[in-house]
């Protein structure tokens, strides 16, 4: 039985990688988690600097999932390179590095400084507020989709991924943009915004007012993205939104996904992801599929 798949070139010998912001840079979890059973690591979000992130309360609990405002907090990218970067090339597994910015220079600075580090591929988290353009995220803009694919596409020496905000009205608008730009792969989809009131206090829950909503309420949404994007773009999906079990991952890749992000899952079940790998094998022995590749857009 075959679980590898292939994202831009890349083999991750089973489709099963974490969503960046739930996992840190894998140190939190290899108590919990032997990461050499992952297909890959996917890491926070790393900028060109240090960055503080919002202020607190930037958690709160819904149903269904939960809201976060933690702003990207993250040490910079020269910490990064020195710390996390060696103690995930411990582990026989593929690195995905997910790069933030405020600017499309921040990024370009990112992608440069890790060239010649040996990371496998890069997501670019496009969900960021672009300070110059007024703070709206740069991924909801097809003509800036493709312009920041492009530079950062000139720069990258690893196959880059961008990362889809599903806060926009046509979803595969963006994904034909981020091909045109030359992406070599996408992943969706990010945190949808929304907002809680404490109808008892009468304030935010979160200091940020709004915040990314994850966890198993988004799952359909993501389902239905990924399904879209699988049938107008040319290009290897990662899948990820409310994915707590096998069933959800299958789903994903059913719908087009080539692997899968456990994201949410992560904070109330830290065995979330091999468990997940179990399931998907043994769904594939009890139908008699040799390859899980067999699964990837098999509905339409």
């Amino acid at each position: 039985m075959n679980l590898a798949v292939e994202i831009a070139g890349v083999t991750l010998k089973n489709p099963i990688t974490v969503a960046s912001g739930t996992f840190g840079s894998g140190a939190e979890y290899c108590e919990f988690v032997d990461l050499n059973k992952l297909g890959a690591v996917t890491t926070k979000g790393v900028a060109n600097v240090p960055w503080e992130g919002n202020e607190t309360p930037r958690v709160a609990e819904v149903r269904g999932g939960m809201l976060n405002a933690i702003g990207l907090q993250n040490p910079g990218i020269d910490l990064f390179k020195k710390r996390d970067i060696p103690f995930l090339g411990n582990y026989d597994t593929k690195i995905i590095v997910n790069v933030c910015g405020h600017s499309i220079e921040d990024y370009l600075e990112v992608v440069e400084k890790l060239s010649d580090e040996p990371v496998d591929l890069l997501e670019i988290n496009i969900s960021c507020p672009n300070v110059k353009e007024g703070a709206l995220s740069f991924g909801v803009d097809p003509a800036t989709v493709e312009k920041i694919t492009k530079l950062i596409k000139e720069k990258a020496d690893q196959p880059v991924i961008m990362k889809l905000t599903p806060n926009v009205t046509d979803i595969t608008e963006i994904a034909r943009a981020a091909e045109s730009g030359g992406a070599d792969g996408l992943s969706l989809i990010n945190t949808l915004t929304g907002m809680k009131i404490d109808i008892n206090t009468r304030k935010f829950a979160l200091a940020n007012k709004t915040g990314g909503l994850s966890g198993c309420a988004v799952h359909p949404i993501a389902v239905r993205m990924v399904y879209q994007v699988a049938n107008t773009v040319k290009l290897p999906i990662i899948g990820m939104g409310g994915v707590t079990c096998a069933e959800d991952a299958i789903e994903l890749m059913l719908a087009g996904a080539s692997a899968v992000a456990v994201g949410t899952a992560n904070f109330s079940n830290p065995y979330a992801t091999v468990e997940i790998i179990d399931g998907i094998r043994e769904y594939l022995e009890k139908h008699h599929i040799e390859d899980v590749k067999e699964l990837i857009g098999a509905v339409k």
